[in-house]
């Protein structure tokens, strides 16, 4: 028999703040944290707006010196986590620390450090250039870090699959739990990644939103004027642990994670497959694994990017998945409002999902003014909506073809 899988810790930074009520509590009034970017000097670019994280200091979850060794998006990892082990309650002690894990995702690395250093290099400083560069740009740095901080001696991985990689990382750490190779895994993802590098080549492939003089309608998932992604930074980190051994430490349990797919297009390296024919597939196999019908799912958190293609995907797979049952189920595009995170993204809409599970409220898709005729869904349109949800699923889709499902229910189930 399958081990169950329980969350029993959240920890988020957003745009819309640090925190998880903080972000919560905006995300259901339909708050923006979309803004002009005032982390470099956008003037000549066709984006210029972006979702940073501005409230997030890393001085009040670390030392100064370990703030000047790691890259941001590690940074950001290490405060997620802080705040979801505290939540959790979790004390990993020399007793049970080779039964604790770590995975966390990413996309874009610590390619802070990388374009810092490579300008030094370039200015022929090479002399400048810091002894911790190597050890901080790494994908798996933030895995790493938060491992020794942490005291965590179980598996360790850190999946780098693009707009996936969240979600990949809840997945694949619920998966080493039930396969007995750990007792609780630290689970996330984090991502850094608003940089004049980054947005010189999302200016060139035309992937972001250039509705700069709107920055807070930039962002408008499944509307018909969708003109791009708007990217976005932050983290999520969720404490995984097996069902028995959450309930003999008096762990307090938001959900279980039921179920979980992972496949590929096979079709394009950034296009989504047209009829969104991957996408279903994993959400058939995320169903599969959970052992549920397709009429047990109350909500969906979609991917939804907020670009042409990925929204038409995405809304024909969950068409061919759920059938005449499509339009009955609420459906919330969290980057609505917090942008796309990317590597974090799949991590931040898992921990959104669960609080849609206990709080009883389905934030909204906000910026939707405009119905698309082939986006014909109930996207839960500009204002939150109170509703029971027992079973929730989230999906993520990243370039490279790769794609991630979850499914997570109410626990105790009814």
């Amino acid at each position: 028999m399958k081990r169950r899988v329980v969350v029993t810790g959240l920890g988020a930074i957003t745009p819309l703040g640090t925190g998880v009520e903080k972000s919560w509590q905006s995300l259901c009034q339909g708050k923006s944290g979309i803004g002009m970017i005032t982390g470099f000097d956008a003037s000549d670019f066709k984006t210029r707006i972006a979702g940073e994280a501005n409230d997030f200091n890393p001085l009040d979850f670390m030392d100064r010196k370990l703030v000047r060794r790691l890259d941001r998006f590690t940074h950001l990892a290490l405060a997620a986590t802080r705040m979801a082990v505290e939540d959790s309650r979790l004390t990993i002690n020399p007793g049970n620390a080779e039964r604790v894990g770590v995975v966390i995702g990413t996309a874009a690395c610590g390619i802070e450090s990388l374009i810092k250093n490579h300008q030094l290099l370039l200015q022929g400083a090479r002399h400048r250039i810091s002894p911790f560069f190597v050890p901080s740009f790494p994908g798996n740095m933030a895995a790493g870090q938060v491992a020794i901080q942490f005291g965590a001696k179980g598996p360790n991985l850190c999946p780098v699959t693009a707009c996936a990689a969240g979600t990949h990382a809840i997945g694949e750490a619920a998966r080493i739990i039930q396969r007995g190779e750990a007792e609780a895994v630290i689970a996330g993802g984090s991502d850094a990644a608003i940089a004049p590098l980054i947005f010189a080549g999302l200016d060139a492939g035309g992937f972001t939103s250039t509705r700069n003089d709107e920055p807070e309608k930039a962002s408008r998932p499944f509307d018909k004027d969708r003109d791009g992604f708007v990217s976005s930074e932050g983290s999520g980190t969720v404490i995984l642990e097996e069902l028995e051994f959450a309930l003999n430490r008096g762990a307090r349990i938001y959900a279980e994670v039921l179920g979980y797919g992972l496949n590929s297009d096979a079709y394009h390296i950034v296009a989504p497959d047209p009829e969104g024919e991957g996408a279903a597939r994993c959400m058939k196999m995320a169903l599969n694994d959970a052992g549920i019908s397709t009429d047990k799912i109350e909500h969906i958190n979609a991917h939804g990017t907020s670009t042409v293609l990925n929204d038409l995907s995405e809304t024909r797979a969950i068409k061919s998945v759920f059938q005449g049952l499509s339009k009955k189920i609420p459906i919330t595009a969290n980057k609505s409002m917090i942008g796309h995170l990317w590597g974090a993204a799949g991590a931040v809409e898992a921990i959104f999902s669960i609080l849609t599970i206990t709080q009883g409220i389905i934030p909204p898709t906000i910026n939707y003014e405009t119905p698309d005729p082939e986006c014909d869904l109930d996207y839960v349109p500009n204002v939150a909506r109170k509703a029971k949800v027992r079973i929730a699923l989230s999906n993520s889709f990243g370039i490279g073809s790769t794609n991630a499902t979850l499914i997570f229910g109410q626990f105790p189930s009814p």
